[in-house]
């Protein structure tokens, strides 16, 4: 659904990934779920590395509670840009920008499926005095706060006054782009520090601090900010007097988190030490070009090949649905905190669904659950169609009633569990299949393509809803409304363009054919997948 509601694959919403690597990736659904894989090479040295004579041995959880700690607040920090990144497209929307415009924005929500083409370079090249991860932690967070404190300043002109002035999309995506790319390379180095920071006994412990502290960082950048923005929200909650604008602006929310990130960062440059005798020597020999070596030789294998042409086009039956339908309620008039707050609810459901799904998922043949789930999934996107159609009818003076509110959350319960349903078969497939030598990299690939097949489907239908929707201009004879020039020259005219056909509605319909299409005819292929030996699945090496 929204951005501020929906777990999107591989891009828009907040996600979870293995975390006990520094060559993740994240998956499609929020961090109230970890997944582990086993690490690149030097990763899996680092996390399995013997305690050497003399080292700190076996540890209690509250000896390293200081670690724990900073491990939450550097996953916090994390958090907030990608919830800002999410809530920027309601309040885009919310100022009428174009769908075209709502696309060209998604690209923002690509680095983290992306972050494996320079995780290895963050992992190889570092300042040995300084630290093997902190060489990277350190400027990237530094580089956060201060852009973050800088866009503070321009933020207010970059979304538009409101008076003839519209949103500057373009330098809006480069921004957050810019931001998120900084956020998932500071992820690599996190969660590669987090394998160093904390003894053997206790590294489970950085899955949960990544789950928990990119929620809370996610949380509040999104749904918190939001809420706080809404001037009616404020006013009908917060507030005695009623005021024009929200608690907080964008402006000061940057500006904060901005301050926040750079005394963060003072402090883990000074006071925080990296344990070097847990850093393996084997992994200072790893080259950048033999990890790079390794991953066009995994995917050049015929079972894995096929398995990524399969799955970066099985998510296309559900890119209207996921990437459009939230963005449609909020033009429909469905208040943008309000569809935010949506997401608390569903924080319980999220967490027990991967527990009861794993049950199905744990046997040979993962994809069957993958398989059944998919027709549900597709029909919830006619679902959530007609939830778009049925929106105005119900809206009234005072906004909507609270059956419309149980409605959307309902139809979002039920979105959630087939997407969990999915996501938890595939992790699952992937981790059957990985070849457990070098299971990290092979992991982090198959998670890469996956969440791939969810970004480019979504940034597809935003960009064609616009050119699918007919409008005409009625008042003024001879004017269309095929072009904003033209759209502006009928208002001129004294007309108005009004919508004859939404091109959301002939998406959702496309959607649902093509993903029952791929279902019927490629849907067994996937399926057989899990038929393939091992060895069809194990990358041969020369040394």
């Amino acid at each position: 659904m929204s951005p501020a509601i929906a777990a999107k694959e591989g891009g828009r919403q907040r996600r979870a990934g293995s975390h006990h690597h520094c060559l993740d990736v994240r998956s499609e659904v929020p961090p109230a779920l970890a997944l582990c894989g086993d690490g690149l090479p030097g990763g899996e040295a680092e996390a399995l590395l013997p305690p050497e004579p003399g080292s700190r041995g076996a540890r209690g959880c509250r000896a390293e509670l200081g670690s724990i700690l900073l491990l939450l607040v550097l996953y916090v920090l994390q958090g907030i840009p990608l919830g800002l990144a999410g809530s920027v497209p309601l309040i885009l929307q919310s100022k009428s920008a174009s769908y075209t415009d709502q696309a060209f924005f998604s690209f923002v929500f690509w680095p983290f499926s992306l972050k494996l083409l320079w995780a290895p370079l963050v992992d190889a090249v570092y300042l040995r005095g300084f630290g093997r991860r902190k060489s990277w932690l350190v400027p990237t967070q530094y580089v956060l706060g201060v852009f973050m404190i800088y866009m503070s300043t321009q933020v207010d002109v970059l979304l538009g006054d409101g008076e003839g002035r519209g949103p500057d999309v373009v330098a809006l995506t480069v921004t957050f782009f810019l931001f998120e790319f900084l956020a998932a390379t500071q992820d690599i180095a996190v969660d590669g520090w987090a394998l160093t920071m904390l003894s053997r006994e206790n590294v489970g412990y950085a899955s949960t601090c990544n789950s928990v502290g990119q929620t809370a960082g996610y949380f509040l950048g999104n749904v918190l900010f939001l809420a706080l923005e809404s001037a009616s929200f404020c006013n009908k909650y917060l507030r005695f007097q009623p005021q024009p604008q929200g608690i907080v602006t964008l402006s000061d929310f940057l500006f904060f988190w901005g301050a926040v990130f750079l005394i963060t960062t003072t402090l883990v440059a000074l006071l925080k030490k990296e344990n070097k005798e847990l850093t393996p020597t084997k992994e200072e020999m790893k080259g950048i070009t033999d990890t790079y070596r390794l991953l066009f030789s995994i995917i050049k294998m015929p079972a894995v090949l096929t398995f990524c042409l399969l799955i970066l086009t099985a998510k296309v039956g559900f890119s209207a649905a996921d990437a459009v339908t939230g963005l449609k309620l909020v033009e429909e008039g469905v208040p943008k905190e309000h569809l935010a707050l949506l997401a608390v609810p569903m924080v319980p459901l999220q967490i027990i669904l991967p527990l009861i799904i794993s049950k199905y998922t744990a046997g040979p043949q993962p994809l069957n659950t993958f398989y059944k789930a998919m027709p549900f999934r597709l029909l919830l996107g006619l679902e959530f169609a007609f939830l778009v159609w049925w929106t105005p009818t119900v809206k009234h003076e005072g906004g909507f009633p609270v059956y419309y509110y149980v409605v959307v959350l309902l139809s979002y319960a039920l979105h959630q569990i087939t997407l969990y349903s999915m996501y938890v078969a595939i992790m699952a497939f992937n981790a059957k299949v990985s070849d457990p030598l070098i299971g990290g990299t092979y992991m982090t690939l198959l998670n890469t393509v996956s969440n791939l097949g969810g970004n480019w489907p979504s940034t597809v239908a935003l960009w064609l809803v616009d050119p699918l929707t007919v409008k005409e201009c009625v008042g003024a004879q001879e004017q269309t409304c095929g072009t904003t020039v033209a759209a502006e020259l009928c208002t001129k005219a004294g007309g108005s363009c009004v919508t004859t056909l939404d091109g959301y509605y002939v998406e959702s319909v496309v959607c649902v054919i093509l993903g029952f299409g791929w279902w019927f005819l490629l849907g067994p292929k996937f399926k057989k997948l899990q038929d393939e030996g091992q060895s069809s699945w194990k990358c041969k090496r020369t040394n």
